[in-house]
């Protein structure tokens, strides 16, 4: 198959899994097995100091989670990838294997609450700073690297709730002057819509829980690399410096552009240890093979919803960069000219009390905390999702308190509003009573 250039649609199916060699089993076998036979005393020594490759054990490896790991980097354009067991886990390996006490991160203010917490709480607390930038100009981010210490810029590609829009090339223009990598979380997005290795992201992460998997059953996170970033650069020394547990080897030195997801696996995965199971990483496979028919799905739901949404005269504002009110419009048809996927947020007039009115009135969408689910999900971001966040954390995330995140699933676009408008009306009909 190496002989053809395939096509998205065929890659989330085919990418990762032929028949298995063994058994001719068509389908993705679960390798159920927490670890795996040596050939001898001498492959398994091989494996151990990376010299030869084989599987050991599953915290680091496993013939699943790798089909799994294939088939996200194929859709993103990208080297290759390591699979963990969430998405925060996956941002949290990334972090960990750029930046160490006393260094610094500049991200985005305009992300998911545990996101931000991460970085603020957690991060902070093992020495690692943050600062995190409220502006969409790239210039900004520049202003804020700290020369010596930055170690990555980060930020979503739609941003969780508020929907704004990243200028992902702006960015990577940025931090590439700076010697350092463009991580991007484009979970909202997927690959299906936005490729941010195209625009010059270095890194890429997903909540696979979400759009990747597609039916709110499974959790998982995967890490993308584009393979193109220097780390044999002055800021990454650790890449360079001999590895005393590896028998002195150097990761840029033995592994090249694999040198960050070899580190990856190898030192962040071995020792922080979330690990995706075999058998999650078999339903997240399920879940991709139908991941552009779902998106497209979700995104023709999405505008019907946003434009009804927006013509109603009980609703203040929606957050959904299709509409041309939005201030990226122009950006999402740069970078998502297929849509901005199907997660907005949109204010009701009467403020919060008869948002969380709509909220508890519908019948469809589920009041949960998640999204990307094939069914329409609904929450109130900032007495849920993003409620550890400080006020000002709120304003400049574009977290308003009256604010309800939607997240439209792909039931019948006239089912679901008939929902949200039944529920508008309970809504005003109560905070009136």
């Amino acid at each position: 198959m190496a002989d053809r250039d395939y096509g998205f649609r065929t890659r989330a199916v085919h990418a990762g899994n032929v028949p298995d060699s063994a058994t001719g089993a068509r389908a993705l076998p679960i390798y159920q097995s927490s670890a795996f036979v040596f050939d001898s005393t001498e492959d398994a020594a091989a494996r151990f100091a990376l010299q030869k490759y084989g599987n050991i054990y599953s915290r680091l490896a496993n013939p699943t989670v790798a089909s799994f790991e294939e088939r996200v980097a194929s859709l993103e354009g990208g080297l290759g990838a390591v699979a963990t067991s969430s998405g925060l886990s996956a941002q949290f390996v990334t972090f960990a294997s750029l930046a160490g006490a006393g260094d610094h991160i500049v991200a985005s203010s305009n992300l998911y609450g545990g996101s931000i917490t991460q970085l603020d709480v957690t991060l902070r607390r093992f020495g690692v700073e943050t600062t995190f930038v409220a502006s969409d100009d790239p210039a900004d981010y520049a202003a804020a690297i700290i020369p010596g210490r930055t170690k990555l810029v980060f930020a979503e590609t739609i941003a969780n709730p508020s929907g704004d829009i990243a200028d992902i090339a702006g960015l990577a223009e940025v931090a590439h002057a700076a010697d350092l990598p463009l991580v991007i979380d484009s979970t909202i997005a997927t690959p299906y819509l936005c490729r941010p290795i195209e625009w010059g992201a270095d890194i890429v992460v997903h909540s696979a829980t979400k759009f990747l998997g597609g039916h709110g059953t499974t959790l998982g996170g995967v890490v993308v690399e584009s393979g193109r970033f220097d780390w044999s650069n002055h800021n990454f020394p650790l890449f360079e410096e001999t590895v005393a547990h590896y028998g002195g080897l150097t990761w840029y030195g033995n592994f090249g552009e694999y040198a960050f997801l070899t580190r990856l696996r190898a030192e962040q995965l071995r020792d922080i240890g979330p690990a995706l199971a075999p058998h999650s990483a078999f339903l997240l496979a399920q879940g991709v093979e139908t991941l552009p028919y779902r998106m497209q799905a979700h995104v023709d739901n999405a505008r019907r919803v946003a434009e009804w949404l927006e013509a109603d005269p009980r609703i203040e504002t929606v957050n959904w960069a299709g509409l041309p009110s939005h201030r990226h419009h122009a950006r999402a048809a740069q970078y998502l000219p297929l849509g901005p996927s199907s997660v907005f947020g949109f204010v009701v007039k009467g403020g919060r009390a008869v948002g969380q009115g709509l909220i508890e009135n519908v019948t469809l969408a589920s009041h949960l905390a998640n999204i990307g689910d094939a069914k329409t999900l609904i929450i109130h971001p900032a007495s849920t999702t993003h409620a550890q966040l400080t006020e000002q954390q709120l304003v400049d995330g574009g977290v308003h308190p009256g604010l309800v995140r939607l997240s439209v699933g792909i039931e019948d676009a006239d089912d679901i509003i008939y929902d949200l408008d039944q529920a508008l009306d309970a809504a005003l009909k109560g905070a009136s009573a």
